[in-house]
This record gives C-alpha cells, sequence and structure tokens, in this order.
C-alpha cells in the first residue's frame, strides 16, 4: 500500500483514524497524506466593534481569522512530524472549504489506495455530515474507505470479518482483501446473514465454490447466518468472534434500490457501526 489519506479534525477521532493508518502503514513504502479542511472564521455580520467578537472587515477581525488558521496548520504539521519521529512516512495536505470537496481533490491529485475517517457518536467530524458529504466518501470514493467508530482505539487487525450475501462477482475485491490479510498476518471469514428484508436471487453454491477455486480458506471459515435483521447478524456475529475488522462492499445502486426496496447495508453500518469498518467498491 502506497498511499493513506486521513482527513483530521485534531479531535479523538483524528487519533483512531491515526492509529489504524499506522497498523496497516509499512513505515518503508507507506506515504501517510494527513489532510485537514480548514474552515474559515465566519463572524456574526450584526455583531460591531467593542462588542465580544470583532466585526467584519475590523482589523480584529482579520486578526482573529489569521491567528485561527495559522493555529491549525501548526497542529497539522504537528501531526506530521509526530510520525516521522516514529518512523513513519508523512506529509500534510491543507485545504480551505469543505470536507467532501477537500478529500474529492486530494484523490485526484494523490491517488492514495485507502482513506481512513474517524467517526463520533456526538455530532463530530462523520456524524455532522453524516448522510451526505461523509457518507459519500465512504460509500463512493474510488479508493477503499476505512471508518473507525468511537468505540475503538486499533491497536491490531488480526481477526477479519468479510460480510457478502454471496450475490454479486466479489472476487476482484477479494484479491485485494487477501492481500491485506497476508500483510497484516490476519485470519478472514467470509460471512454471509440471511434475511426475510434481504434479497437472495443467486445460489451460493456457485459463489462459494468460485471463492475456493480461487483463494486458499477453510469451510470453517465460511458462515452463514440467519437473523431478522442482516445488520443485527452480522455486528452479533462480529461481537462473537470479536472482530478486529468488518469488511464489506458497496456497489451503485438504482433510485428505487436505494430508497424504496433495500436500503443499503453498507450504508447504515457506516453510520452505526462499533466495528471498523473497511469499505471497498464493486465495479
Amino acid at each position: 500500500m502506497n498511499r493513506i489519506l486521513i482527513p483530521v479534525d485534531f479531535s479523538e477521532n483524528a487519533d483512531r483514524a491515526l492509529a489504524a493508518a499506522k497498523i496497516i502503514a509499512d513505515k518503508e513504502t507507506t506515504s501517510l497524506l494527513i489532510l485537514h479542511a480548514y474552515q474559515p472564521y465566519i463572524a456574526d455580520t450584526t455583531t460591531l466593534q467593542g462588542n465580544v467578537l470583532p466585526g467584519v472587515g475590523s482589523p480584529d477581525f482579520y486578526s482573529v481569522t489569521a491567528e485561527l488558521e495559522h493555529e491549525f496548520e501548526n497542529r497539522l504539521n504537528e501531526y506530521a512530524q509526530t510520525l516521522k519521529d516514529e518512523g513513519y512516512l508523512a506529509s500534510t495536505i491543507w485545504a480551505v472549504g469543505g470536507v467532501q470537496s477537500a478529500v474529492e481533490e486530494a484523490v485526484k491529485e494523490h491517488n492514495p489506495d485507502l482513506i481512513i475517517m474517524g467517526r463520533t457518536g456526538t455530532g463530530g467530524f462523520l456524524d455532522k455530515l453524516i448522510g451526505s458529504s461523509a457518507t459519500s466518501i465512504a460509500l463512493h470514493s474510488p479508493c477503499p474507505v476505512m471508518i473507525i467508530p468511537p468505540q475503538v482505539t486499533p491497536k491490531k487487525f488480526s481477526r477479519v470479518v468479510y460480510a457478502t450475501q454471496f450475490e454479486y462477482e466479489e472476487r476482484d475485491i477479494l484479491r485485494e482483501v487477501f492481500v491485506l490479510m497476508n500483510h497484516l498476518g490476519a485470519k478472514l471469514q467470509l460471512l454471509k446473514v440471511s434475511a426475510d428484508t434481504q434479497p437472495d436471487i443467486q445460489p451460493d453454491n456457485q459463489f462459494i465454490s468460485e471463492i475456493k477455486s480461487e483463494f486458499t480458506i477453510a469451510n470453517e471459515d465460511i458462515v452463514i447466518r440467519k437473523a431478522r435483521y442482516v445488520i443485527d447478524g452480522i455486528e452479533q456475529y462480529c461481537d462473537e468472534v470479536q472482530a478486529d475488522l468488518l469488511i464489506m462492499s458497496s456497489r451503485e445502486r438504482s433510485f428505487i434500490e436505494e430508497f424504496l426496496i433495500n436500503p443499503s447495508v453498507t450504508k447504515k453500518l457506516v453510520i452505526d457501526t462499533h466495528v471498523p469498518l473497511l469499505v471497498f467498491h464493486l465495479k
């Protein structure tokens, strides 16, 4: 893995994302790209000089905005320097504006192999944007995206669950997954959760046979469970085996699929999962 992009907001969420990046990165070959999307200070236009906040256009206003920007730039540089001191290859990306546009521009310019983002349950970095930019990054980025929930600070990824429905061709993604598992020295299990709310069109045996013909995976590491809801079944199994990482694939969906018939399980897990989630994207 050559480049990992980590958007940070200088919170504990960023620390969790960086912890995950350090697990995956190779110190000799992986560049950690630390991105901050700076939101310029917007003063209350009704506030006049002499009150609590400086008025727009006043010297005090420009002083405040310059100081804030300088402070955030310094904090971004400190993140990168700490990683360098630990032996990692690290550089910074400074952007002004929204997170989604900053990430999209960084992806175009730097072509990362992976994006890692922290998530919080208290209205922070990812949650402020749920349903819009951050969810879009997780589900539609051209490269895989890892979401780190607030419940965990990753220390290792040794027990990994790949959740699948055995409905779509996923061997291209599985090739990438097995390369990552070898790098991490992790054990991988394939999990299918059957539920009345989830379509079951293609016979599972066909996909399982194709997977076993290409990849070395034991019968006991292909698990099929029944649950009332797919998400509940996935999370229950992850808890049962104490999974360090959950992997899923996302595909482009029609409007009817997305909003009327079968809302995306992956999208719901991006928002709610308490296990680190790595999302690959089906072409």
